[in-house]
């Protein structure tokens, strides 16, 4: 493992024990073998270990052999045993040894043989009695045989006695009996683990903070992980995966560095990749199984592989080798082969290394030849339907093969596999449509075909790059294509499809933001224009006027409807209605059968549609027919309100960098507006106004959507822009209801109320209920109701109200509302002890910084009482975490631990000052006695006697 400066992560135990050998001399003495693969951290725990043990007052003394490849020491006792063996004091610990054990020793060397091993065996036990010392020797597998045979019988038959041994190495094979003998030679092995995914996200943590100066996304750790495969856990892998990214591949996001490489692109340094994926290093030539590994790399980069695949592909001359070759990358467990026989990297990132590497092999051409020789025996549509497999070898030999010969072949996989591999058939389609013109009578059919397969399965990005060939298909005289007749060729049905994947990438389907020519789809398709109009209800894109056919719809009994994953237009009435009044939602209901819609479900749309949450107003009227990719953007953002909701506001800041990186990275991805909005707000309402800002600062002043107004109003007002940002919300609110946005109009009518009231405006404050009490005359849902009762409650001291208010938000599951109504009641209730603390016990998990401290600290003045002390212990410290805390406890100065750490001092401020937060601790010494006293990793809560200014 490479050493971080000291800093071993996740081996604290096994440092422990090696030392406790390393220090046990006399009579406890023992030999303890650590053995791990490579990269796993052998050289580093025992290194470790000999510091610790050097602490406390041991002698650590090095054996090792001549001509090892090892770093040179000075003032090293070395005494050549004839059979090699080197003993080196870099340490100087044997220096207090007299000058006559020190010349016995050198003198033992000179004899050689067994009878040298012997007469070296019993200087070491005399000059061991003299300053009682440990031996370690490392990397024991890059032994010459017969030096790891002299030390094997050295620790077997000459064994120094009260001599402590500790030995490290990799496995080795049962078929070396002298490797095997040395190892028997050891009372005791310790293995070493790969590291738990929490010790590897530390590990990253650490690397990418040092490197680029600000922390990980915990994802990285997640990512890095699935890259390494059955070698996630090793410290060598995780480092050099984590070389292996420039600046290019991270975006930093509040504060974090999030990775914008694909994962499929993550890979191993190339001393890595052959050190740790075939044991040893290899320059070029390279010898034929790595080879053959570069070139199987490049094959699966675009393309499933079986076994029997590589042999078609192979000339018979060579079919001998190859199954050699074959079966050592199998065996050494470089390649798996699952029960279908489909290969795959053990190691991803090892594959994505080998593709960086130049290969000489032909692959293209090898399948374009492949796949010609079978044509010319079966046809091309028999051997797409007898061998689909090849239709990713197709799409790989691009221009080898000729249209005519191509297209059969991909349409009989395609339709092949409809069923059984939808994702090939899928690729199979969209190659086939790369090669179609416009004016092949077989391309609407295709496209309607490859548009209902990925509608089926929640394909956007497959459905998104139908665009093209169906704009072009537009431009071609042969207008029956456009017609929408009931023909199979229709295309109204593809347009709908390719608009529905827009806005769950969240674009705007018939604007530039898709394509350029975007606009003609409303013009040519209304099901496409109804789409697009739904969009912008929901913040997608600019407002634009509903299409008649959408609104004005009849009844909608076509059971056909109730299959297909698109809503009907009845259906898409009904998800549009739920952003106005209650009116409008009624009549779109009566558009619908008596039991399409239960009470249940109106409330979950009426509440996605106040969060713009495209994904959840669908799913809850589509219920089980609704399917979509779970890393698209709309269904992130479910995710992440779902998240808000919940109080789990780190898991929502979590999705809003994912979808944040998506939208940078992703061809297909939108721009998320919504997303920013609601990040926003988190990190005001946390009081950190800076990264509300720069989230803020994404979101055009043009849209119009209630929820990005809360969050403006929030930011402004908390900037210092407080008249300003009164005003201007009051502008947003009057806007949103004539755009017929009123879902979440109310949490910024309460957030108005709230701020007025704060300041004392007792004219604004009852300008605002009065606006409330129209707004829920008009959309009267569940959420217009609380909010409703809650202004009455700050408005009119009502406590009644505010406590009806605050019982339904906690039946209803909204964490942040319920802190404002139980802040509210502190204020009127009898109580208010019990609402305050309620109410800061809530916040605490939400991590709310200033405004609620603000707001906590005047309740408790008004109403004379002491502010909770609230500790969180629920949240588990990391390794890290712990490690400041315990630098912190031993007296540590910032830049002390900045050294140690190799961290920047303003790194370490800003961890610290997360740590306090964190544990609820406000000092150093606070941070202290709760380590000490254990209190940590225990919750309670207990009232302050300090004023509330001091809190």
């Amino acid at each position: 493992m490479r050493q971080q400066r000291g800093l071993v992560i996740g081996r604290d135990s096994a440092v422990r024990e090696v030392a406790d050998v390393l220090c046990a001399t006399g009579a406890a003495a023992r030999v303890l073998l650590v053995t791990a693969g490579a990269g796993v951290g052998k050289t580093a725990v025992v290194e470790q270990a000999r510091r610790s043990a050097v602490q406390v007052g041991a002698a650590v003394v090095r054996l090792g052999w001549e001509d090892e490849d090892a770093e040179e020491t000075t003032d090293v006792t070395v005494i050549a045993a004839g059979c090699g063996l080197v003993l080196a004091d870099p340490d100087d610990c044997l220096l207090p040894l007299p000058s006559a054990h020190r010349a016995r020793l050198g003198s033992a060397a000179r004899e050689g043989g067994v009878s040298g091993l012997s007469a070296f065996s019993d200087a070491l036990a005399t000059a061991a009695r003299q300053v009682p010392f440990a031996l370690i020797v490392d990397g024991v597998e890059r032994m010459p045989r017969h030096i790891a045979e002299a030390l094997g019988l050295l620790l077997r038959i000459f064994r120094p006695p009260g001599v402590p041994v500790v030995m490290a190495g990799r496995p080795q094979p049962g078929a070396d009996p002298g490797r095997a003998r040395l190892t028997a030679a050891a009372d005791q092995v310790l293995e070493l683990p790969p590291l738990r995914q929490a010790d590897v996200a530390t590990l990253v943590d650490i690397h990418v903070t040092r490197r680029f100066g600000r922390p990980a996304e915990p994802a990285l750790a997640d990512a890095v992980s699935r890259a390494l495969g059955t070698l996630a856990g090793n410290p060598q892998a995780v480092l050099s995966v984590l070389d292996a990214l420039d600046e290019e591949d991270l975006l930093e996001l509040d504060g974090r560095m999030c990775l914008t490489r694909a994962e499929e692109h993550l890979r191993l340094t190339s001393e890595e990749a052959f050190l740790l994926g075939f044991g040893r290093p290899h320059a070029p030539p390279y010898p034929e199984i790595v080879k053959a590994a570069i070139v199987t790399a490049c094959v699966l980069d675009h393309a499933d592989v079986h076994v029997e695949d590589v042999f078609r592909l192979t000339p018979s001359a060579d079919a001998r080798a190859l199954e050699y070759t074959l079966g050592r990358l199998i065996t050494d467990r470089i390649l798996n082969a699952d029960p279908q026989g489909r290969l795959s990297f053990a190691v991803p990132a090892l594959a994505a290394a080998l593709r960086t590497l130049p290969s000489r092999r032909d692959v293209r051409g090898r399948s374009a030849r492949f796949v010609t020789s079978l044509t010319d025996k079966l046809g091309a549509e028999a051997t797409g339907s007898s061998y689909p497999r090849l239709a990713d070898r197709v799409a790989a030999a691009g221009p080898r093969l000729d249209d005519a010969l191509a297209v059969p072949l991909l349409l009989a996989a395609a339709r092949q596999e409809a069923r059984t591999n939808w994702p090939r058939s899928a690729r199979a389609y969209a190659a086939a449509l790369h090669r179609l013109t416009p004016q092949d009578e077989r391309t609407p059919g295709v496209l309607h075909e490859a548009s209902s397969l990925s509608l089926g399965h929640g394909d956007h990005e497959g459905l998104l790059a139908l665009g093209e060939p169906l704009l072009e298909l537009l431009d071609t005289p042969r207008t029956e294509h456009t017609e929408d007749a009931g023909k199979p060729a229709g295309l109204s049905s593809v347009a709908a499809a390719w608009a529905w994947a827009a806005l769950h990438e969240h674009r705007a389907p018939c604007t530039d933001d898709v394509h350029p020519r975007s606009g003609e789809m409303a013009d040519r398709f209304p099901a496409a224009a109804g789409l697009a109009a739904l969009g912008s209800l929901y913040g997608i894109g600019p407002l634009t006027p509903r299409p008649t056919t959408a609104v004005r719809c009849g009844t909608d009994n076509d059971p056909e409807h109730r299959r297909a994953p698109l809503p009907s237009p009845a259906e898409l009435q009904l998800v549009a209605a739920a952003v106005g009044g209650h009116t409008e939602l009624s009549r779109a209901q009566q558009n619908l059968p008596p039991d399409a819609v239960a009470d249940q479900t109106l409330d979950r749309l009426r509440h996605a549609a106040a969060y713009a949450d495209l994904a959840g107003a669908l799913a809850a009227v589509l219920g089980d027919r609704y399917v979509a990719a779970s890393d698209g953007i709309a269904v992130q953002y479910r995710g992440m309100v779902r998240d808000y909701l919940a109080g789990n506001w780190d898991a929502a800041l979590a999705a809003a960098r994912r979808i944040e990186v998506r939208s940078r990275t992703h061809a297909t991805a939108g721009t998320p507006h919504l997303p920013r909005a609601l990040a926003a707000e988190i990190h005001c309402t946390r009081g950190d106004v800076t990264l509300a800002t720069a989230w803020l600062d994404l979101v055009p002043d043009t849209l119009t959507h209630p929820l990005a107004a809360r969050a403006r109003l929030a930011v402004r007002y908390w900037s210092g822009r407080r008249e300003d940002a009164l005003e201007e919300a009051w502008r947003d609110a009057r806007q949103a209801r004539k755009n017929g946005q009123l879902g979440g109009v109310e949490r910024l009518l309460l957030r108005i109320l709230s701020l007025a009231a704060f300041e004392g405006r007792a004219q604004t404050v009852q300008r605002a209920v009065e606006e409330l009490e129209t707004l829920h005359e008009e959309a009267a849902t569940l959420m217009t109701h609380e909010t409703l009762f809650l202004g009455r409650g700050i408005a009119h001291h009502d406590a009644d109200s505010a406590l009806t208010a605050h019982r339904s938000i906690q039946r209803r599951g909204d964490v942040h509302l319920s802190v404002i109504s139980s802040l509210c009641l502190t204020h009127i209730a009898d109580d208010p002890r019990r609402w305050l603390t309620e109410a800061i016990r809530n916040a605490h998990t939400l991590g709310m910084g200033r405004p609620f401290r603000t707001a906590v600290t005047r309740a408790a003045q008004q109403r004379n009482i002491p502010i909770p002390r609230l500790r969180q212990g629920h949240e588990k410290l990391t390794e890290l975490d712990i490690r400041l805390v315990r630098m912190v406890s031993d007296g540590a100065t910032n830049r002390q631990i900045a050294a140690e750490l190799a961290f920047s001092q303003k790194t370490v401020e800003q961890r610290l000052t997360r740590l306090f937060q964190r544990t609820g601790s406000r000092s150093r010494r606070e941070l202290t006695a709760a380590w000490l006293n254990g209190s940590l990793t225990s919750s309670g809560i207990a009232s302050d006697p300090s004023s509330p200014d001091d809190h």
